[in-house]
Order: C-alpha cells, then structure tokens, then sequence
C-alpha cells in the first residue's frame, strides 16, 4: 500500500535538505557530540563507547530528519548543535 500522498514532500529542495541533514547533519553532530564528551572524560572509555553509540545516534538522527516539516530549519538546528559541542571543546582546552 502506498503512503498517503498528502505526507510526502512535494518539494525537491526541501527533500535534499531532509536527506542531506539526515547523513550528513546527523553525522556532524553525531561527531561534535563524541569529541566533546571525549575532551572531559577519559578519551579511551569514550573511544570505546563511541564505536557502538555514534551509529546509534547517528541514525536516530537520520530518522528524526524525515519526521522535521522543514528541512532548513533542521540543518540550522544540527549545525547550531554541532557549534555548541565544538565551543564546549574549546571551552575545556582553553580552562587547561
């Protein structure tokens, strides 16, 4: 059975902004978030960790990409994340 054409998105823009934040804004922000919480805890039990919950959240972030209306607005929200993360590390090298 198809899917009810009313929730499909119509746009070819906004469907390459929901696939592209999917791969590649959850990735960034999948990334971000591991390097930050690398630089305040032990980096080996991080390292370890992350090899299973990086794809993990990584494609929870994938699927929450196509359940967004706008696929803009969920590229400034991952990419606001992933700076947020970036200025944590940098907040944590700059105290050392």
């Amino acid at each position: 059975m198809p899917a009810n054409s009313k929730y499909l998105t119509r746009s070819k823009w906004q469907r390459f902004a929901k696939i592209s934040a999917g791969f590649v804004g959850g990735f960034l922000v999948s990334a971000s978030l591991h390097i930050a919480i690398a630089a305040w805890f032990d980096r080996t039990n991080v390292i370890i960790t992350a090899s299973f919950t990086f794809f993990l959240t990584w494609s929870g972030l994938m699927v929450l990409s196509f359940l967004a209306r706008n696929g803009w607005k969920l590229w400034a929200l991952y990419i606001g994340v992933s700076l947020l993360f970036i200025a944590i590390v940098l907040l944590k090298n700059s105290l050392m």
